[in-house]
């Protein structure tokens, strides 16, 4: 069973899960146009949605993500915020999304 590959639009604030392994993300920055976004090769779900029986994490998109780890893609301008820790990788339009470096504070003395 595979599920349909529609672009859906992302708000900011706004929940996603995994259809084939544990991970949720919020949006923290919306991209400037409809998107296809996926985790573990399949596409998200809306955070209360059920997971339909049937599909598989794709092992080439078995890299996880990590809870607390921002992800963005620069060609869509999406970034998200992992909030539930999963064995899927997070793809948009079939690119790997890139594991944001935490931002460095500035020092106080």
């Amino acid at each position: 069973m595979t599920l349909s590959m529609e672009t859906i639009e992302l708000k900011p604030g706004s929940r996603w899960r995994s259809a084939v392994c544990e991970s949720e993300v919020v949006v923290v920055r919306a991209p400037a146009r409809p998107v296809t976004l996926c985790i573990g090769g399949s596409p998200v779900l809306t955070a209360g949605a059920a997971r339909p029986a049937g599909l598989r994490l794709e092992e080439a998109l078995a890299g996880g993500t990590t809870l607390g780890k921002r992800y963005a893609d620069d060609v869509s301008g999406l970034e998200v915020l992992c909030i539930r820790s999963g064995a899927g990788t997070i793809t948009v339009d079939g690119r790997p999304a890139e594991l944001r470096a935490p931002k460095q504070l500035p020092a106080s003395d």
